[in-house]
């Protein structure tokens, strides 16, 4: 995968959700331009085209961002915190796909400017639906900023 030509960026610590996630993208033919990190560093990392990715182009950027918010190193919250606050990244889309429910995770990424918070479902069926539909929406069917 070229990383200049991500479309989605899937920030997940737990293997067996971003495998979940990444099954349910490739059913309906959206996985092809997707990247998964594994903790919030890793994730700024590659926003800001530093460390690893120093050598990506950084006026490239994902069309819409995956994030959990419970991950090592760096949380979801705080990788939110900084790409909103940042007038070269806060018109990317993202969205939370979390398991937490907490009401106080629910209002602060509101508050930094999520665009979408996603408690995860249990199920597989359900959980590859609700992941399928939010592809088509964010590649599909919403517009972006290039």
């Amino acid at each position: 995968m070229d990383n200049d030509k991500v479309e989605i960026l899937l920030v997940e610590d737990n293997p067996h959700d971003a495998e979940m996630t990444i099954r349910a993208l490739r059913k309906v033919n959206l996985a092809n331009r997707l990247i998964h990190l594994k903790d919030g560093a890793e994730a700024l990392d590659f926003i800001f085209a530093r460390g690893a990715f120093a050598d990506r182009q950084l006026e490239s950027k994902p069309k819409v961002i995956l994030l959990d918010i419970k991950m090592p190193k760096v949380d979801g919250i705080e990788v939110l915190r900084q790409l909103k606050s940042n007038p070269d990244t806060k018109v990317i889309p993202v969205v939370i796909m979390t398991s937490s429910k907490e009401e106080q995770d629910v209002i602060t990424s509101y508050n930094l400017g999520v665009n979408s918070y996603v408690v995860k479902p249990v199920d597989f069926e359900g959980f590859a639906k609700a992941v399928s539909e939010l592809g088509f929406y964010w590649l599909i069917t919403n517009e972006t900023v290039d």
